[in-house]
């Protein structure tokens, strides 16, 4: 196959790479700059799309004799990922830009141009695994539970699962990872994994956003609607959050409080004990299927909620374009604008936008 190979400059997307070379493929590396800001260097293990990482995948693409080029999407990704960041957030939504960033940049801007210069699959360093089963080609988890990205993979449609590549789904570890690519004299063997938002690098969020969404004193209230406390902009607050909070007037048990919802109207937050944070259903209507779709309009599965979370067992229900989830435990602070992936098994079956959540707990 002629196989483009998406490469971040990290270790996972090298090794990728090069197990595509392994396998006989006709290998193309490509790095994709998704920052116009020309001084952006790394800084720490944030962000992933610097300077520096474009020369680690230039690097490594020359060690493994691959032809390599930079494709700037810059102006896709600020349309797609970085406006819609802001956009949710001033809507009191709570966004993942990951998950968008592979929805619409890694796999439909990239998949698209590859495709049209006749790849026939981009190649990336994801830990998570394909499978021909008899409805298709199936999504599931990655062999390593600790490093499994199926989550932030379930954005991906039936056919754009038939043009991708995912080498390092059936290792067992990043241990292994690490120890091939210093064995095949990669220079990122040891390179610190990257985390928190690519586009932010200092990890100021909260001061990010106020540039760009700007600030407004509004109220903190309790469940009842009675003030206790202020803040400077809603969008700084989201669901489950407890620190920072800044009220003046103490809960009447003495116990912590947490964001329970932001309504972005009103520019109100509201707080709340923690265990009304417990979610009894969710929904959404940006409903999408990883593969073949449920054949029934209701059925059992299993439900993520974040990257990391446990899943929970619950039941779906499909009705007028609507999902809707209800688990057999409540989900714990839940915040619309999150995306919930729904497993059978270690199957992904599909994924949905929250746009709705009923709380477990009565006012």
């Amino acid at each position: 196959m002629r196989i483009l190979a998406a490469m971040s400059g990290g270790v996972d997307s090298a090794v990728a790479a090069a197990r595509a070379v392994d396998a006989g493929h006709d290998v193309v590396g490509v790095h994709l700059a998704l920052s116009r800001a020309g001084g952006t260097l790394r800084t720490g293990s944030r962000g992933c799309c610097t300077i520096e990482d474009a020369m680690d995948a230039r690097r490594a693409a020359d060690l493994l004799g691959i032809p390599f080029y930079v494709w700037d999407f810059s102006e896709r990704f600020r349309d797609d990922v970085i406006d819609d960041f802001v956009a949710e957030y001033r809507a009191g939504r709570t966004p993942n830009p990951c998950m968008r960033c592979n929805e619409k940049i890694k796999f439909a801007a990239l998949l698209e141009r590859a495709l049209e210069l006749g790849f026939d699959a981009v190649c990336t360093g994801h830990y998570a695994t394909l499978v021909d089963g008899p409805g298709g080609r199936e999504l599931h988890r990655a062999s390593d539970e600790a490093k499994d990205q199926s989550y932030v993979l379930g954005v991906l449609t039936a056919e754009q699962l038939a043009h991708t590549y995912f080498p390092l789904g059936s290792t067992p570890s990043k241990a292994v990872v690490r120890a091939e690519a210093a064995a095949r004299g990669l220079t990122v063997a040891q390179k610190p994994d990257s985390h928190d938002i690519c586009f932010i690098p200092d990890g100021d969020t909260r001061g990010w956003l106020a540039e760009r969404v700007g600030t407004a004193q509004g109220d903190i209230v309790d469940r009842t609607g009675a003030v206790v406390g202020s803040h400077e902009g809603a969008h700084a607050y989201t669901v489950g959050q407890r620190r920072g909070l800044q009220l003046g007037t103490p809960a009447a048990d003495g116990k912590p409080r947490f964001v329970l919802e932001v309504r972005p109207v009103s520019n109100t937050v509201v707080v709340g004990p923690k265990e009304a944070l417990a979610t009894a259903e969710i929904s959404g209507e940006r409903v999408t299927w990883t593969g073949r779709a449920p054949a029934s309009t209701t059925f059992a599965c299993h439900v993520q909620i974040r990257a990391h979370a446990e899943p929970v067992a619950a039941r779906a229900v499909i009705e007028g374009g609507m999902l809707a989830v209800t688990p057999e435990v409540p989900f714990d602070g839940v915040a619309p604008g999150q995306t919930a992936v729904l497993y059978d098994g270690t199957r992904v079956i599909g994924q949905f936008t929250i746009d709705r959540t009923v709380s477990a707990v009565p006012v």
